[in-house]
């Protein structure tokens, strides 16, 4: 299964969209597009789960270097909308309690 990954952003806020399995293969593509906006000096990155039905420890290794470096920026990452699948790898490694995971992609961010 492949990994598509969009990005929108506005002023200093970034949604980046992962639909498909986030694995060893493809997070790759994910870690570029965190990367590029890292780079760009955005201040809040939202990661719009909603579309990824797997993510393996690779996946969860790229979200966690893109919010600490983020976090050394003096940003934040956030997750969105993580799949039940996905929702409980967050809760059996304990990364629930160290990711802000919500619900939903926030609205103001969605039109992008």
């Amino acid at each position: 299964m492949e990994l598509n990954v969009s990005t929108s952003s506005q002023g200093g806020h970034a949604v980046v969209t992962a639909t498909g399995e986030l694995d060893l293969y493809t997070a790759p593509r994910l870690q570029t597009a965190l990367a590029g906006l890292l780079r760009d000096q955005v201040d809040r990155i939202v990661v719009d789960l909603s579309g990824v039905e797997f993510c393996d420890s690779t996946g969860m290794n790229v979200l966690l270097a893109a919010m600490k470096r983020l976090k050394e920026q003096g940003g934040t990452l956030e997750l969105a909308a993580p799949r039940p699948a996905v929702k409980r790898i967050l809760q059996v490694t304990g990364l629930d309690t160290v990711f802000s995971v919500t619900d939903a992609v926030p609205a103001a961010m969605d039109a992008g």
